[in-house]
């Protein structure tokens, strides 16, 4: 089956501006959020969302195991 090919509009110099100032405006605004946290809490922060994200690993590693037939 042919997959039809999407034109690619050419693209706008003033919209990729915009982009990078947006982007720009998005780190400055989290690097001065960062500024008024007491030192050590993005630290904190960033390993809780690690073992957030271990726990759901294991979690969809039990699910998986779980529908997988066993071999034997």
């Amino acid at each position: 089956m042919a997959e039809k090919k999407r034109e690619q509009k050419p693209k706008d110099p003033k919209v990729e501006e915009a982009y990078a100032h947006f982007k720009a405006a998005h780190e400055n605004m989290h690097k001065a959020f960062e500024a008024m946290l007491p030192p050590g809490v993005v630290e904190q922060k960033r390993a809780a969302r690690k073992e957030i994200l271990l726990g759901l690993r294991s979690m969809l590693d039990s699910a998986i195991d779980h529908v997988e037939p066993t071999s034997k």
